[in-house]
């Protein structure tokens, strides 16, 4: 197994799910969720497959919590070096109209989608500057976009504003880690997952085949070493 290793923050059904399987097949997997049901079933499922996986419980918008499980990954990885860092943890989907929003549906959707970006990257960044002289690829932050941040969307101003948010977080990150060898991009611009919330939700205005499956949008990420 490699001594490289990939951490999905946001781990659970769908988006996150599907891009730790993905990286499983080539690294140790490292699986962060706020809950550990959310996560027991992928690593159980990684494991029964011949890979390695590890979970841990985290609130990506609680830098104590998020202290926390590095210091633990810290010790159980030891020797290993990050090749890839995908940030998928999302909160605040308050999905009404815009004069019924509190601020506090504000909050939760920054909470998480800004502030916890921020807390990930200030954790794995040290790490994928210290692997890009060894990796055999650009080390990576990636993180998971949504045509939200690109235009908007209409009753869903919370979700949209987080994720503006954190369009200029990883474009900015981009600018400035690049030229050290380690990649940042918002590496999926994706419309609505078919996943169990994804499902509760009608996608383009009611077209048939309006969702994007999980694993459509997880083959993307990994290099393909052919």
């Amino acid at each position: 197994m490699s001594k490289f290793y990939a951490i999905v923050a946001g781990a659970g059904s769908g988006t996150g799910a599907s891009v730790a399987l993905r990286f499983a097949k080539t690294y140790p997997v490292v699986l962060l969720a706020r809950k550990s049901a959310n996560y027991e079933p992928i690593v159980q499922e990684i494991r029964a497959a011949g890979g390695s996986a590890y979970g841990y419980t985290a609130d990506a918008s609680d830098p104590a919590s998020v202290d926390g499980a590095f210091a633990q990954i810290e010790k159980d990885l030891q020797g290993h070096k990050l090749a890839a860092a995908v940030y998928n943890a999302n909160a605040g989907f308050a999905y009404k109209p815009f004069l019924e929003l509190k601020v506090e549906d504000l909050d939760t959707s920054l909470g998480t989608a800004a502030n916890g970006l921020f807390y990930f990257a200030q954790k794995t960044l040290p790490q994928l500057l210290d692997a890009a002289s060894s990796s055999p690829h650009p080390p990576s932050l990636l993180v998971t976009g949504a045509t939200a941040s690109i235009r908007g969307s209409a009753k869903f101003t919370t979700f949209a504003a987080g994720k503006f948010a954190q369009r200029a977080i990883t474009q900015s990150l981009a600018r400035e880690f690049g030229p050290q060898g380690v990649h940042v991009a918002l590496a999926i611009i994706d419309g609505v997952i078919d996943t169990p919330w994804g499902k509760e939700r009608t996608a383009n205005n009611g077209v048939e085949d309006g969702k994007i499956a999980a694993e459509a949008v997880s083959e993307p990420w990994l290099w393909d070493d052919g």
